[in-house]
């Protein structure tokens, strides 16, 4: 039998909050309940009466609890456990009688159940909601044997030096590294007030032996770290990788926008790459141009990661199926270089659903907010990389809103809003090997926005610019702009929003990897089945604005043109690049804005 597995390539998530008789809510929320659709004061002379469960509340019914407006509002904040049960509005008088009722349901909290393995790390989570009316800092409490409940705080034993807790101020989530048996148990997440945000039943177990078939070995360790010459390699791999990605998209998208994150896709397939072994191994190896058994791969994206900090936020996450046995030196590799914790699947779709993608818009700043619909009961395993970047102009345009035509490939015109400075100091020039006129943006961050402008709007410019787009041309041309002095120009940009999703089963059989969904060796993942690949997703989000560039795992960028002025009001290419770890970000084509 062969096993689904869903790797995601990540990315945002939407919250939307609609009043409906029948409510089904969390604790912690705030409800505010209408008597009626509209306000009509003049046609409402009787007084509004409010019960709850049969019971009248008065004007001040408790604290949390209040009545406004003379009754046209009934408020509740914080919700709690105890505000389950039917609220009813009535109105009686001599020409109207107005009866509504809300029937709330109330999730005391989240439940999570997550085994590990004995010497592992393990994450709790626990996020307060977004209200400064909440207390700083939740509580947590730990079940005893005896069915009692002890404080499980920072510092509060010696054995409990192996927590920490998460530094936000809206996640107090915590981990607990090397567990022992003994932290098996049930862990409560509370309000100071008592209300629970999650429950979390944790199970500690015996390592199980390692064992792969004939693949019966680790991943070999990287035994030289300070080595310059293979932070080198990872570098020049992700620049080609970069342009086989955006070759194989401008192919199967002649006439789209496009937005994607080679950091994103190259630092999923790398973690994959930890339990890959065989032929599958050479195949994601050749697909990420890094050199056969390249052991310190993981080690320097790990490093990779640390150098980006500063102006990009990247995160790995692995869900699996509760039958699965992931290896634990998949499973300590995961943690040790990827920060990805291994979490069980829940039990519904539904839940799963909105687990990976609340996960999604927690590390994409809520710009992606919806990465699956909906996940299969077969799926088995999903690896998910969300890179969220926000950087700043050095140089802020001019806040007032003006528009222009930007012409289409077709040479239709199209208004749009734009990006202005009458004397912006830019760095640009004519690369004669990529046929386009080339500007770099000074972006916080030791960022830079790199946008290749075509020799005019037409298609066949804008294709001859892509086809000599190599990793060695891009190379050479980002060396080439650092030496180069900026000077004023009249800079044009559109301003930008891409919310783009390309066909990553496309994507993966032109990097070679089929043989994922047809007859993968993943055996240094799990060694008790096969796993196929059932799933591929990758979103990314990009706006360009007055403040700058934001793009979550894909970013995008705008440009500028010509003898004094450098104006992007036609199709180009844009690149995002680390100045700091000399790597690119995101890499796009605008076409239609």
């Amino acid at each position: 039998m062969k096993l689904q597995a869903t790797f995601c390539f990540l990315l945002q998530l939407l919250f939307e909050h609609s009043l409906c008789t029948r409510l089904t809510v969390t604790t912690g929320v705030s409800l505010e309940l209408p008597c009626f659709p509209a306000r009509l004061p003049e046609l409402v002379t009787a007084p509004i009466t409010w019960t709850f469960n049969g019971m009248n509340l008065g004007a001040e019914a408790s604290d949390s609890v209040r009545i406004k407006e003379n009754g046209s509002y009934l408020s509740i904040f914080p919700v709690t456990v105890a505000h389950q049960g039917q609220y009813v509005c009535l109105v009686n008088q001599t020409n109207m009688n107005i009866l509504r009722a809300y029937t709330i349901t109330v999730t005391a909290s989240l439940f999570y159940e997550i085994n590990a393995l004995q010497g592992s790390t393990i994450y709790l989570p626990c996020i307060v909601p977004q209200s400064n009316q909440i207390p700083a800092k939740a509580l947590w409490y730990k079940e005893t044997d005896a069915g009692q409940r002890s404080d499980f705080r920072e510092g509060a034993s010696g054995e409990m030096q192996r927590l920490q807790r998460y530094p936000l101020a809206h996640d107090q989530s915590v981990i607990i590294t090397n567990v022992v048996s003994e932290d098996s148990g049930t862990y409560y997440c509370e309000y100071p007030v008592g209300v629970k945000l999650s429950t979390i039943l944790v199970t500690v177990k015996a390592p199980v032996p390692y064992s792969c078939g004939e693949f019966a070995t680790e991943w070999k360790p990287c035994l030289d770290q300070d080595s310059r010459s293979d932070e080198a390699v990872l570098q020049e791999s992700l620049a080609e990788f970069s342009m086989k990605l955006y070759s194989f998209l401008r192919e199967s998208l002649p006439s789209d926008n496009i937005l994607v994150s080679p950091l994103s896709i190259s630092t999923l397939l790398s973690h994959l790459l930890l339990g890959a072994r065989g032929k599958t191994q050479r195949a994601i190896e050749s697909a990420l141009s890094v050199p056969h058994e390249f052991s310190c791969i993981h080690f320097h994206i790990k490093k990779l990661k640390e150098k980006l900090d500063t102006s990009l936020q990247m995160a790995s996450q692995i869900y699996y199926h509760p039958d699965i046995n992931l290896s634990e030196s998949f499973t300590n590799h995961s943690i040790q270089f990827y920060e990805a914790v291994p979490t069980r699947l829940l039990e519904t779709s539904e839940e799963n659903t909105n687990m990976i993608n609340s996960w999604v818009a927690n590390k994409t700043n809520n710009k992606i907010q919806r990465l699956v619909d909906s996940v299969s009961s077969s799926t088995q395993l999903m690896l998910l990389n969300a890179v969220s970047f926000k950087g700043q102009w050095e140089l802020k345009f001019d806040s007032k809103p003006k528009k222009r035509h930007f012409t289409k490939p077709n040479g239709d015109l199209v208004s749009v809003w734009v990006l202005y400075h009458q004397s912006y100091p830019l760095a640009m020039t004519l690369d004669t090997d990529l046929k386009a006129m080339v500007a770099r943006f000074a972006l916080t961050g030791e960022t830079s926005l790199y946008v290749l402008l075509p020799a005019s709007h037409t298609m066949a410019d804008l294709q001859q610019v892509e086809e000599r787009m190599t990793d060695t041309a891009l190379l050479r041309m980002i060396h080439n702009m650092k030496t180069i002095v900026p000077q004023k120009a009249e800079v044009i940009l559109p301003r930008i929003k891409l919310d783009v999703k390309p066909d990553m089963f496309m994507l993966m059989k032109k990097l070679g990897l089929m043989s994922l969904f047809e007859d993968a060796n993943l055996c240094g993942l799990y060694s008790e089945d096969r796993l196929v690949l059932d799933e591929v997703r990758h979103r990314g989000f990009l706006a360009l604005t007055e403040q700058g560039v934001e793009a979550v795992a894909v970013t995008s960028v705008s440009f500028s043109r010509t003898y004094i002025s450098f104006s992007a009001l036609q199709p180009f290419v844009f690149l995002l690049w680390s100045d700091q770890a000399n790597v690119p970000l995101f890499v796009g084509r605008v076409i239609d804005p």
